[in-house]
């Protein structure tokens, strides 16, 4: 659903802010719906109240358990983790705490998804979580595919040819059931029409949590296998109608609206639209940009790869994230497709060279001003695609001499513009040499393969 309203860029509209809203209530109802289901599959052992207590005990002491390990236990084990600079390492990891908080919970008599669920929630909370985004994005579809494959392999598709009525029926119920349960949910918040009756419709399909729920209560006894099959079959259904769903609940929401409904949309503040910086680095540069980004009402994402001064920094107050910006999924992740401008403030000269070419690849349009280390490396930038770079040496030397000018008694004034000037007159100096350099390189390249294609025709 999200991935449908994101690709639509409906996710900042009223639908898309309600959509969303809802689906994170559902994902935070699944915690005490496994712990009931979990409650029922223990069976009455003394009484039903005592077995209830008692299974209510090991959830509160698994949970705890997890909870106290990801306060004070996560921080330093992915802090210590980071410093490796080991991707594999990072990933298994995550897969540990992952595996480790499903194993209490499962120990407890609870799901292990209850416990990845759990484990999910506190990874998101620390500095590391844009950075464990990039890193599992690339398995996200291979473990969703193995999901639903293990989801299939549950349904008997006899079973459902044997009912066909009755999956329609199901399908049409479980639609239209949702759907007046949230029309009679959204009015009280004072959504309007067409926003209530598109987002009834395009959350009337069944969650996946429904699976995990299903073959959970299944696997207890608590439900038939033939009805947990039948109730599985419905719900992948209506999540194959999603797209229907979609187009059907938009052309619902413009007939309301042209007729004479007020669009909520126009209601709304563009503040979703509003562009942001990404500063790459959060050092002693990267702070002072930072601070003056800040004073001048420009938002920003600051991330910086250096763990133990990323936990400083973020327990000192400070909005910054631990990430590799070379990574182009940590790019996208930190917003780069709405990005005004990326300010690369780092002084590994492999790692600025190579977040500018991730960046100009990815947005050939976006502002890039990079820090560079000297009028060659400037040079550099400029050819691989740098907006601005400002060179460390050329930079102090020029602070340098505005501070011995004002200091010999020159007018301020006059010598803050004469350095100006310098800066324009070196920067300008810096770009030609670079488009020049890139025109002569390409002549070369051209020479070279008309030179291969001589050589060809006469052989």
């Amino acid at each position: 659903m999200l991935e449908l309203l994101s690709r639509q860029e409906r996710l900042k509209t009223s639908v898309g802010r309600a959509s969303f809203a809802v689906l994170l209530a559902q994902d935070l109802a699944v915690i005490p719906l496994l712990i009931f289901i979990a409650l029922l599959a223990a069976g009455p052992q003394t009484s039903v109240l005592g077995s209830i207590g008692w299974a209510v005990v090991q959830a509160v002491v698994a949970l705890s358990v997890i909870i106290l390990f990801g306060r004070f236990l996560l921080r330093p084990l992915f802090r210590m983790v980071a410093s490796t600079r080991s991707r594999d390492l990072f990933i298994a990891t995550v897969l540990f705490v992952i595996i480790a908080a499903g194993v209490i919970t499962n120990q407890a008599g609870m799901s292990m998804a209850l416990g990845a669920f759990v484990a999910g929630l506190l990874l998101a909370e620390t500095e590391y979580r844009r950075a464990i985004e990039a890193t599992i994005d690339p398995f996200k579809g291979l473990l969703l595919g193995i999901f639903f494959f293990t989801v299939g392999m549950n349904i008997d598709v006899r079973e459902v040819l044997r009912e066909p009525l009755a999956l329609a029926g199901g399908v049409i119920g479980l639609i239209l059931l949702k759907s007046i349960v949230i029309v009679a949910l959204a009015k009280p918040f004072r959504l309007s029409w067409p926003v209530t009756v598109e987002m009834a419709l395009l959350l009337g399909a069944g969650g996946e949590f429904a699976f995990i729920s299903l073959i959970l209560a299944a696997a207890a006894g608590l439900v038939g296998q033939g009805t947990a099959t039948f109730a599985l079959t419905v719900t992948s259904a209506t999540m194959a109608l999603i797209p229907l769903l979609s187009q059907l609940a938009r052309r619902f929401a413009s007939r309301l609206r042209a007729a004479g409904a007020i669009p909520s949309e126009l209601l709304m503040r563009p503040s979703g639209r509003q562009r942001h910086a990404i500063v790459v680095g959060y050092g002693r540069v990267g702070k002072v940009v930072c601070a003056l980004l800040n004073e001048h009402g420009i938002r920003y994402i600051a991330a910086d790869s250096d763990a133990s001064t990323v936990t400083r920094d973020r327990r000192d107050g400070h909005d910054v994230y631990y990430g590799d910006a070379a990574d182009p999924k940590f790019l996208e992740i930190c917003g780069l497709a709405n990005a005004a401008g990326v300010i690369i403030t780092i002084h590994t000269h492999d790692l600025i060279d190579e977040v500018v070419e991730h960046v100009r690849a990815l947005r050939p349009d976006v502002l890039i001003v990079s820090r560079a280390r000297d009028a060659d490396h400037a040079r550099h930038l400029y050819r691989l695609g740098a907006t601005d770079a400002v060179p460390e040496a050329i930079e102090a030397s020029l602070q340098l001499s505005e501070a011995a000018l004002v200091g010999l008694g020159l007018p301020t004034g006059p010598v803050i513009a004469s350095i100006h000037e310098k800066r324009d007159e070196i920067r300008r100096g810096l770009q030609q040499a670079a488009r020049a350099a890139g025109l002569s390189q390409t002549r070369s390249v051209r020479a070279k393969n008309r030179d291969k294609t001589r050589a060809i025709f006469r052989k």
